[in-house]
């Protein structure tokens, strides 16, 4: 006979969340419109009134959260000078996994004179959690692409912290069919200790990126002059084409303010559920 663990373990297996997001975007008489639009399994994304020229999207995950072994997939296409901005309805919990770590795919295509603003709210790690993902981005040399994440490791307002898991972050940019940034970031066992590092977060429990292309030495100067009202640790520089900022904070609210502050100098339009 199968033991009680073994049957809970199939039951857990079996239960695992899947979703996935596909569809397209394109200008039509300067006004960004839907294409076909593709859902499946627990994830969702809703279109709010349009404003003015270009197009919010909002992703749901009806499942309440991620679990180990769930599996996620988004496929978005930016037609020639569409403006799309997605964001989520709220920031992402990812728990405990006692097996297999949940995974999440992102592709991105962003054609000539398209914009894209991808700004989720943040991505919530909880003790135990183990997380996947991956960007594979293809962006035309005329086109543009602001990029921010938040991770945090605990429910720090809470006062839980992340002190074992697996974290593993893969970013591929190819602009104009050519490789200009590849990182893959990888925490695991003790994180809680990883990040008590100097060289690491210093005790930090967020953290975050945000990339801008196109962007140069002139940009990564406006944000500079920012940098007195930033309660974290920011780190700016630019090159191949792009800038890219850095953030490091005790806790998400002190990050959320640094990077509201960053995405206010380059001219991105922040989502209104970032404003709430």
């Amino acid at each position: 006979m199968r033991s009680d663990v073994a049957v809970t373990s199939g039951v857990f297996e079996a239960n695992r969340a899947r979703g996935a997001v596909r569809f397209d975007v394109h200008a039509r008489d300067g006004v960004t419109r839907r294409g076909v639009l593709h859902e499946s399994g627990s994830l969702r994304v809703r279109f709010p009134s349009p404003e003015g020229e270009g197009l919010s999207g909002v992703f749901v995950n009806t499942a309440g959260g991620v679990a180990g072994g769930d599996s996620f997939e988004i496929d978005i296409a930016a037609g020639e000078r569409s403006r799309l901005t997605l964001t989520t309805a709220a920031a992402e919990k990812v728990y405990r996994a006692p097996g297999a770590a949940a995974q999440f795919n992102i592709s991105l295509k962003i054609a000539a004179g398209a914009h894209l603003g991808w700004l989720p709210q943040e991505t919530i790690l909880f003790d135990r959690a183990r997380v996947h993902r991956s960007f594979d981005i293809e962006l035309d040399e005329t086109a543009s692409l602001v990029l921010c994440e938040i991770v945090v490791f605990g429910r720090t307002a809470m006062g839980e912290r992340m002190e074992q898991g697996e974290f593993v972050d893969r970013w591929r940019l190819r602009r104009g069919g050519r490789l200009v940034f590849a990182e893959t970031v990888r925490l695991d066992g003790n994180i809680g200790a990883k990040l008590g590092r100097s060289a690491v977060a210093k005790g930090g429990a967020a953290i975050g990126t945000a990339l801008v292309v196109p962007g140069d030495e002139a940009l990564v100067e406006r944000i500079r002059e920012a940098s007195d009202s930033f309660s974290g640790e920011v780190g700016i520089s630019a090159w191949n084409g792009f800038a890219m900022a850095r953030f490091c904070a005790q806790d998400a609210a002190r990050l959320r303010a640094d990077m509201m502050a960053v995405l206010a100098r380059t001219g991105a339009a922040l989502p209104r559920l970032w404003l709430n």
